[in-house]
């Protein structure tokens, strides 16, 4: 069984050997992950296709952000998807870089081509879904954008290098995060983002699941102005609170290892009888 604490029904840590959780992680729906076990051992998920296309996830240095991520972009990938992986932190992501399903990219100039292929991507799928109706044959696609506000703070000094005479002001990579993010959900593009420190550049209106571990008090009112007291931050390893709509579910996330995390990722999807 999951350790719990005296004072809370809160697990202590959450692992992929504990009982119960493969099996659960191998019922859930191809467009459903699993972030962790909140109060009463309650599965707290999120769904991609009907509740929150993109993911935003803040915390501190140290507070398991890369963690995060990378659990909830293996159950991505387990289900037979791909993913773009931008990180120009060079290592968080790392366990993913040799898988044959994962593009990944680190140098500032690789990811501003990156996301200009990313906004081709999406036109492609958009027009596809013009002609088919729907978009449910294409495979599902994970942009897993680490240090996200810095980044794109970085996309921006790029383009003012690089811009001709004559070319936009605004990168047209950072142009291209904002069309994926209004616009992913009809395309199966979801971004996965996470930060350290939250910027209005990430744009928090296209996130209705937001995961907040170590947050400020400041970060909350920024990040879950509906949340009227932001709840007391935790020095535990994967304590997060799982902000969805107007509630604020504490939840232990989900750790997978570097190792387990790419066994996970290409092992095949046992379909549920």
């Amino acid at each position: 069984m999951w350790k719990t604490t005296a004072k809370s029904t809160l697990p202590q840590q959450l692992r992929l050997t504990d009982a119960g959780v493969h099996e659960q992680l191998e019922a859930l729906p191809a467009s459903q992950v699993l972030i962790g076990l909140g109060t009463g051992q309650q599965p707290v998920c999120v769904d991609l296709d009907h509740e929150s296309p993109h993911v935003l996830v803040c915390s501190a240095t140290g507070g398991g952000t890369s963690t995060a991520l990378r659990t909830l972009t293996a159950q991505l990938l387990h289900h037979g998807g791909s993913a773009l992986i931008l990180d120009t932190k060079r290592v968080s992501q790392s366990w993913a870089r040799a898988l044959p399903t994962v593009t990944y990219r680190r140098d500032i100039a690789d990811v501003h081509d990156a996301l200009l292929g990313l906004s081709a991507e999406l036109q492609r799928r958009l027009h596809h879904a013009d002609a088919h109706g729907d978009t449910d044959d294409l495979p599902r696609l994970t942009v897993v954008f680490e240090s996200a506000g810095h980044t794109l703070r970085q996309l921006a000094r790029h383009w003012d290098k690089v811009r001709q005479a004559g070319e936009p002001k605004t990168s047209p990579a950072v142009a291209a995060y904002e069309e994926v993010l209004f616009a992913g959900r009809e395309a199966r593009i979801h971004i996965l983002a996470g930060a350290q420190i939250y910027s209005a550049a990430l744009g928090r209106e296209q996130f209705s699941t937001v995961l907040l571990g170590r947050a400020t008090t400041r970060t909350w009112s920024t990040v879950a102005p509906q949340i009227a007291t932001a709840p007391k931050a935790s020095t535990l390893p994967g304590r997060f609170h799982a902000v969805q709509g107007s509630t604020a579910h504490p939840t232990q996330v989900l750790l997978l290892s570097e190792t387990e995390a790419a066994a996970w990722a290409t092992a095949p999807h046992l379909e549920q009888s």
